[in-house]
């Protein structure tokens, strides 16, 4: 995954709204109305439209036009605001743990796998939830809270006290 910032020549840009997370096309399908979708890493869904003179995406239009931009890159908005994208099932839970028992590997920098997204859940206490994007999260969640996770996102969660979490792991299941 990578973060771009946008800038003007002279500044940065840090306000949330102004990241994107970039992220691979993995394929194409066509919607109900025959408009083409790709298909991203993330498991999230966009419209791709040729609109001239608005958006100039012939390439779209064509098989070997969508096929040569298999394994390119666009920006994900819907990771950008931590979207969960349609369609997936808990397919795992982990914990509850607490402020003794939280792993260590969960307590340092980490990620999601590809294709997985997941919930942190806090039960009781606080933790200190940090994700590696710019500008980076840093947030204090409190009991009901919880915190979607996307994928191959460097994140770490450290509780504040005494404190008890479980995780979800989602992903698309066939079938």
């Amino acid at each position: 995954m990578t973060v771009r910032i946008s800038s003007t020549t002279d500044t940065v840009d840090t306000r949330r709204d102004s990241v994107s997370v970039i992220r691979t096309i993995d394929g194409f399908h066509q919607d109900e109305l025959g408009d083409w979708v790709v298909e991203l890493s993330c498991l999230h869904s966009q419209h791709m439209r040729h609109q001239p003179p608005f958006r100039d995406r012939a390439w779209v239009l064509t098989a070997a036009g969508r096929a040569e931009h298999v394994g390119t890159t666009i920006d994900c908005p819907l990771c950008d605001r931590g979207e969960i994208p349609a369609g997936l099932a808990v397919v795992r839970t982990i914990g509850p743990f607490d402020d003794a028992t939280l792993p260590a590997g969960l307590r340092r920098d980490h990620r999601v796998a590809g294709g997985v997204w997941a919930l942190l859940r806090v039960l009781d206490g606080a933790v200190r939830f940090t994700m590696a994007t710019d500008p980076p999260v840093d947030r204090a969640l409190a009991a009901g809270d919880t915190q979607t996770i996307p994928p191959d996102v460097l994140h770490s969660v450290r509780p504040r006290g005494p404190a008890r979490v479980t995780i979800d792991f989602m992903t698309r299941v066939n079938g």
